[in-house]
């Protein structure tokens, strides 16, 4: 299956698409409006969009396609890696606020004097970035750690998992833990001095989105076509046999889901300026839960697949919510139920299926 996915037609495939992706916010900034070459400012903050939940979508492949790991709780590290970013994004804000204050409007309006103790060193930029790997690693690794080493697997994992995600919502909806309660955080201003909103800045957070896509499809490869990629599809398929022949998957199983957390988190950084808000919601269990239907609809365990769903359900998702606003859901809910009967391997799992008659034929 990964010979297939990543054929010379596959490569060809993606850097096709990589060029046209890249050219949307040059098509955007060269023509004006009305022209038929150029691309609307939102339909290229869209695209970075859906980019965000494509990476978010390969980091949960990595662990439930490859590793046999399900997740039900993948938002939490997309939230903390939104956050982590939203921190700084707010400390430039400055005395912008409607309080005209250095402190952010919901600490204000709450009677803060000061600043929380976490929230020290969050005006600097790398520093925030570090966060981003750092908060969703150090929570993957702990809670990984415990759960692998005390066999937690199959549904029982996926329960947990939810259970983590529901639980950091709930804290975060709380106004006293310093990260803007429901409302979360928003009205961005600036980042490294220069406006959110321009044109020029939307461009360049975009084109650092699909490099990050990129460079993640990249290493995402290079790790499962590796011996360790072969060691974690072990995992996946026999676990019992792996031990039995001399592994310890508890440190394998470990490294994979923390690196996922830690991809998941960079989609939510790069998701939250592109999109100029971060709040609570972000780490509801549906969220989770609509990740792996990309996945699933995609295809689980070809890389490529999760990205394509990504893609694909929330396109859909973007036409549906609009002509039909409150059937989004029963839609959703067919659309997995569908691919799993009839689809069982994704979309890129018909495409294999239809080239292999093609050939037989």
């Amino acid at each position: 299956m990964i010979t297939s996915l990543f054929s010379r037609p596959a490569w060809s495939a993606i850097i096709v698409a990589v060029i046209v992706l890249a050219l949307l916010p040059v098509l955007n900034l060269s023509f004006p409006e009305g022209h038929a070459l150029h691309v609307s400012a939102y339909g290229v903050a869209l695209i970075g969009k859906f980019m965000c939940y494509a990476l978010a979508a390969l980091a949960l492949d990595l662990v439930w396609g490859y590793t046999g790991i399900l997740s039900l709780g993948h938002g939490v590290f997309f939230a903390l890696g939104g956050y982590a970013h939203g921190m700084y994004l707010m400390r430039a804000i400055g005395r912008d606020g409607v309080y005209q204050s250095h402190l952010p409007d919901f600490m204000v309006f709450l009677d803060w004097k000061t600043y929380p103790w976490f929230w020290s060193m969050t005006d600097n930029f790398w520093y925030c970035m570090a966060l981003v790997v750092l908060v969703p690693g150090v929570l993957a690794f702990v809670f990984g750690y415990f759960a692998f080493r005390s066999r937690i697997k199959g549904v029982y994992f996926s329960i947990i998992t939810q259970a983590m995600t529901f639980a950091f919502m709930l804290l975060f909806f709380r106004n006293d833990t310093g990260f803007g309660g429901n409302n979360g955080f928003t009205d961005f201003k600036r980042i490294l001095g220069y406006s959110i909103t321009a044109p020029s800045t939307k461009a360049v957070l975009y084109l650092v989105t699909l490099a990050m896509l990129l460079g993640a499809l990249i290493l995402c490869r290079a790790i499962v076509s590796s011996k360790l990629g072969r060691v974690l599809q072990g995992v996946r398929d026999s676990e019992s046999r792996l031990m039995f022949i001399g592994y310890n998957p508890l440190w394998f199983k470990l490294f994979v889901w923390t690196l996922s957390a830690v991809l998941c988190g960079i989609a939510g950084a790069l998701y939250v300026p592109q999109v100029g808000i971060i709040n609570p919601s972000e780490m509801s269990p549906g969220n989770s839960i609509e990740m792996v239907i990309w996945a699933a609809v995609g295809g689980r365990g070809t890389l490529l697949g999760p990205i394509i769903g990504a893609f694909s359900v929330n396109g859909l998702k973007s036409w549906f919510t609009g002509a039909f606003p409150d059937l989004w859901l029963f839609a959703l809910g067919l659309l997995f139920i569908l691919v799993t009967l009839f689809l069982p391997q994704g979309i890129v799992g018909l495409i294999q299926k239809l080239k292999r008659k093609q050939v037989e034929a």
